[in-house]
């Protein structure tokens, strides 16, 4: 993980480290991260293992039935080429499919941060470790709807 770069007019040698050091695990090895996204919460824990990935307890590809979705789900995997290194559990609630796929998103890229501090710069660089803050308008009083008017009428 350290790499030493030779400066060639000081000759100096610096050593590059990662960002930060790799987050504690709790008892049975899992690193957390926490991903939100318009109104869903997803926890997610990662661990070594064989590739495992279960969102509330059901096979990732079972409980998302769109391929989009699907694929949010490992978009982070995919950028770090972790796929198949580490077992994921995620549990997620709230809004819709397309709010958890994002959600799960954030959370993995945030425990793969904490799992491997190295893999951070990866993950910043295709936006995967920033919130989405995007989040449905309310209803204004008088209104239909957040923008949507009542019909006028002139008469």
């Amino acid at each position: 993980m350290e790499e030493i770069k030779i400066n060639a007019e000081a000759e100096a040698v610096e050593i590059a480290r990662p960002l930060a050091e790799p987050a504690k695990r709790d008892k049975g090895g899992f690193v957390w991260g926490t991903g939100r996204r318009k109104s869903s919460v997803a926890r997610v824990r990662v661990r070594p293992g064989e590739g495992k990935f279960l969102v509330n307890n059901r096979e990732v590809d079972d409980y998302f039935s769109e391929p989009q979705h699907r694929e949010d789900c490992r978009k982070a995997l995919d950028a770090t080429k972790t796929l198949g290194q580490l077992d994921i559990f995620v549990n997620v609630g709230g809004g819709g499919i397309t709010g958890q796929s994002g959600a799960i998103l954030l959370g993995v890229a945030r425990a793969l941060k904490g799992y491997d501090p190295a893999l951070e710069q990866a993950l910043r660089d295709l936006n995967y470790l920033t919130r989405d803050p995007r989040k449905v308008e309310r209803k204004k009083y008088g209104q239909r709807g957040a923008r949507r008017r009542f019909q006028f009428s002139k008469r």
